[in-house]
């Protein structure tokens, strides 16, 4: 991928890590970062690494995580493409990254390392302020979840699950919104069973809200499917 293909397709993507930016501006930070692939089920980042790139989706898909001390993953959020991670890189400080991204298919990054992005902050303050405003969604994100979790029932976690999934990750066809998402990735973000997200599937696939493939989910209606979370 050419720079001028680059700048094309971070101007379709627009993502608001760059949002507020003048074209000649966002040239010049897109100039200092260098492009990398991966393939899917790559650990791009993990926790506990100190903190030193910070990271643009292109293309492909990708997923926060964490392990715990006992060995056990947790996925967190799913970020489509025009997405940061590796926030941590901006801070005066050096610090560590608190989760681990992954790839969930082939991927295309740029990267700028930690004294780079911080020299572009320092330059483009709006930056840091929209990095800021990204936090701030994971917050909102996060405070959602941990309601879900202390007082929803396991179809209603399950349901915010996919309809969160949908708008941000889905691919819109005919059908509806098709997810490449498994049972058990269900299962651990929505707290369930994978039983229990088999079994929740299966009743929504009769009453035609999901479309359940091998791999694939395709959500007939989001609005609908919002009606069991209540």
């Amino acid at each position: 991928m050419t720079a001028s293909q680059i700048a094309a397709a971070v101007k379709h993507l627009k993502p608001r890590f760059l949002e507020g930016l003048a074209a000649p501006d966002v040239g010049l930070i897109l100039t200092a970062a260098t492009r990398h692939r991966f393939v899917a089920n790559s650990v791009v980042v993990n926790q506990d690494t100190v903190a030193s790139h910070l990271f643009l989706l292109l293309s492909g898909r990708a997923r926060y995580f964490l392990m715990s001390p006992e060995g056990q993953k947790s996925l967190l959020l799913w970020l489509p493409p025009g997405e940061i991670f590796g926030g941590a890189a901006f801070l005066s400080t050096p610090q560590h990254y608190l989760v681990s991204t992954e790839t969930v298919r082939d991927s295309s990054v740029l990267t700028w390392d930690r004294a780079t992005i911080r020299g572009l902050a320092e330059r483009y303050p709006r930056l840091v302020e929209n990095t800021l405003l990204i936090t701030f969604d994971y917050l909102v994100a996060y405070r959602a979840i941990h309601i879900s979790m202390t007082t929803h029932s396991a179809q209603q976690r399950l349901a915010r699950v996919l309809a969160s999934l949908a708008s941000g990750i889905g691919h819109k066809i005919p059908a509806g919104v098709e997810l490449d998402v498994r049972n058990e990735e269900l299962a651990s973000e929505a707290n369930v069973t994978p039983f229990t997200a088999s079994r929740l599937l299966s009743q929504w696939h009769r009453q035609g809200l999901v479309i359940k493939t091998r791999g694939k989910i395709i959500v007939r209606s989001p609005e609908q499917l919002s009606l069991c979370q209540l």
